[in-house]
């Protein structure tokens, strides 16, 4: 029994015959259309056909964001599992070809949202290593603290997301309200929640708040009450151990081959962190742990993210103690722009007494200032990169100057790329529910992926 094509459109009528599934051959196997009636009358249709191909995403609660997951199913069993990506795609590497050095860092923060400190300060140090320079201590210190408050935040997005997915609400607003603490806390010392575009060459974009000391032993203070509640939630719990454990599986060999780094790697037993392996920003001088697991699951990953806020909160107490009199940029007034940056009532634009004192101090001053501004300054010839431990992995920056006042190439390992090829390792001959939970401790951010 077949049906009439519509005159205008060619299609055959959805509604002309309900419950019928047409087929079709396509580059994935046979592909059912089930234009309405009953699951059953559909099953009975397509009796003998060994697998279903699904299609989970680009648009579904369940795919850290715009993520398409290709899955091939016999029955509830994952058999074959393929992640297509690209939907977000923006194009900040080729943009930062087309801007200043430090309009860069603009740019580079929204590629993994969720930890855009990490990127502006992993790019910086890049551009840094071609310069020659290296940032003041004070500066070096504020960077360390905001990077692991941004873990912090990050993190927390992780339990907040993957508690949700799993259909564990009440931690999904647990995460998003200790998150909301952090981010009050970046945005009175960067003035902005996300994108911050606050670490710049040479240093970080302004000082230190008056108040600031109060603000983030306040901060600490409610981290350290409220952190506990995720064990007593989740750690424990039966539902919760049984959708985790020994779900998601992927052993130490299979993590060195497909380049995983960060918790998935650390959750197989090898204690990798650059922090601790290539130290950067003085984090030689850090007292700290890197947990790690030899369980290899998703419950070990859960765990050592929950660690490793923990180790955070210990690193910024340390901040505080190392935080000592100097500049936050460096002296060249040639790289050092906006070093004596005034932020104005709207926390956006510059004071007026800023503006007023580049204005009446000469005409030189105003001229070199309008440059540095417009164009920007020469980085000298070369090429670099810069590794870093953001909170999904490595995170590095491979940068190359030709000796202009742009970049000639900015290309990122970011870690959420090379981590989402594990997937198909990690999800197949599994179940279908569990592909969920193997994505989400993951840990994908689509930002970065596809940049």
């Amino acid at each position: 029994m077949t049906t009439e094509p519509l005159a205008d459109t060619g299609l055959d009528d959805p509604h002309a015959h309900p419950g019928e599934a047409e087929s079709r051959e396509t580059t994935e196997g046979r592909v059912y259309t089930v234009t309405g009636g009953d699951w059953d009358e559909f099953i009975d249709e397509t009796a003998g056909e060994e697998r279903v191909v699904i299609n989970l995403g680009p648009q579904h609660p369940s795919t850290h964001g715009v993520l398409r997951l290709v899955l091939e199913l016999e029955g509830e069993t994952v058999t074959k599992a393929r992640s297509v990506i690209g939907y977000l795609h923006t194009g900040i590497e080729k943009n930062t070809e087309y801007r200043t050095w430090t309009q860069g860092v603009t740019f580079v923060t929204r590629m993994d949202y969720l930890a855009p400190l990490h990127n502006e300060a992993a790019y910086c140090m890049a551009v840094e290593k071609l310069l020659g320079i290296e940032a003041p201590r004070r500066a070096q210190v504020f960077r360390v603290m905001l990077m692991e408050l941004n873990r912090i935040s990050s993190h927390l997005v992780f339990l907040a997301t993957g508690a949700m997915e799993l259909g564990a609400t009440t931690g999904m607003t647990y995460g998003f309200r200790e998150r909301e603490e952090v981010l009050h806390l970046l945005e009175y010392l960067t003035g902005l929640r996300m994108n911050h575009a606050f670490i710049r060459p040479g240093g970080v974009a302004q000082d230190l708040p008056a108040d600031y000391r109060e603000k983030i032993q306040n901060f600490i203070k409610v981290m350290d009450k409220r952190l506990p509640d995720y064990d007593k939630l989740f750690t424990g719990q039966p539902i919760w151990k049984r959708r985790l454990k020994d779900v998601g599986y992927l052993p130490l060999d299979g993590c060195l081959q497909l380049g995983v780094t960060g918790p998935l790697l650390r959750s197989a037993g090898l204690a990798w962190d650059l922090r601790k392996i290539e130290p950067y920003c003085g984090y030689e001088e850090y007292d700290f742990e890197v947990p790690t697991s030899t369980d290899a699951d998703c419950y070990a990953r859960y765990l050592l993210r929950l660690e490793e806020m923990h180790q955070s909160l210990k690193i910024i107490r340390q901040c505080l103690d190392k935080f000592e009199p100097g500049p936050h940029m460096v002296e060249d007034a040639k790289i050092a722009w906006p070093a004596k940056l005034s932020i104005g009532p709207d926390g956006m634009g510059n004071s007026l007494e800023h503006v007023r004192k580049i204005m009446g101090q000469s005409m030189e001053s105003l001229i070199h200032h309008f440059k540095l501004v417009t164009e920007g300054f020469d980085v000298p010839p070369g090429q670099v990169y810069v590794p870093i431990e953001s909170p999904r992995g490595e995170l590095g920056y491979h940068v190359v100057s030709d000796g202009g006042t742009r970049p000639m190439r900015v290309h990122v390992r970011e870690p959420s790329f090379v981590n989402l090829q594990a997937m198909p390792a990690m999800v197949e001959g599994g179940l279908v529910a569990d592909a969920i939970a193997s994505v989400a401790s993951i840990d994908p951010v689509m930002g970065g992926v596809d940049r």
